[in-house]
């Protein structure tokens, strides 16, 4: 018996608002340590910036993070400092 390799992924382009936010998540990868708690915030940011989604602070809150070396308050601030920056380009 054998094992098929991974289905190939594709990349959002650079200029994609999906993109900047999951790159914006990436930055805190030292702060949150688990692959899954940064692809489930990623996404809840990214239905935020689109409009359907909370605040960073209550994300951040709801998300149960494993967060290191920064509380969640703290991380929900820098958050939105970053994705104000996605907005006002829009």
């Amino acid at each position: 018996m054998s094992t098929l390799s991974a289905p190939a992924t594709l990349e959002f382009p650079a200029e994609s608002i999906e993109k900047q936010v999951y790159t914006i998540v990436e930055k805190f990868a030292v702060n949150i340590p688990v692959a899954n708690d940064r692809n489930r915030l990623g996404y809840s940011l990214y239905k935020f910036v689109k409009g359907e989604g909370d605040a960073p602070l209550i994300t951040v809150k709801n998300a149960k993070l494993s967060l290191k070396g920064i509380s969640a308050k703290d991380l929900a601030e820098k958050l939105d400092q970053e994705l104000k920056t996605i907005v006002n380009s829009k």
